[in-house]
């Protein structure tokens, strides 16, 4: 099974939203090996180097970069890296690629399962 997973939301928005969406997909490449994940709107900031966490416990981009060490294909929405985000002077950290709606399209009709967050 293939799993897609989607967020949009600011990754310290204060809640758990964004750190469960990342549990999931470590949890989901345990189980299925097959997990990818696209950013967009505010989520983008989540791939975007040096993005602390603030007074968030968890550093989600820290979550974010082992997944990516683990092989999990992370696609952020390249519009979204213009007009979203609060860090929109930031590069992308290793492993994550500019992507745009075509490619969202090709993970959505090959995907079994989509999740958004």
């Amino acid at each position: 099974m293939k799993l897609l997973i989607i967020l949009n939301g600011n990754p310290y928005d204060g809640s758990d939203v964004t750190r469960n969406a990342l549990r999931l997909a470590d949890f989901t490449l345990k189980a299925l090996d097959n997990v990818s994940l696209f950013l967009m709107n505010d989520a983008v900031d989540l791939a975007r180097e040096g993005v602390l966490p603030g007074a968030y416990d968890t550093n989600l981009g820290g979550m974010l970069a082992e997944l990516i060490a683990k092989g999990v294909p992370v696609k952020v929405c390249g519009t979204c890296l213009t007009r979203c985000g609060t860090a929109r002077n930031l590069p992308l950290m290793r492993g994550a690629i500019q992507a745009k709606m075509p490619e969202l399209v090709v993970w959505l009709q090959e995907a079994d399962k989509v999740i958004s967050f």
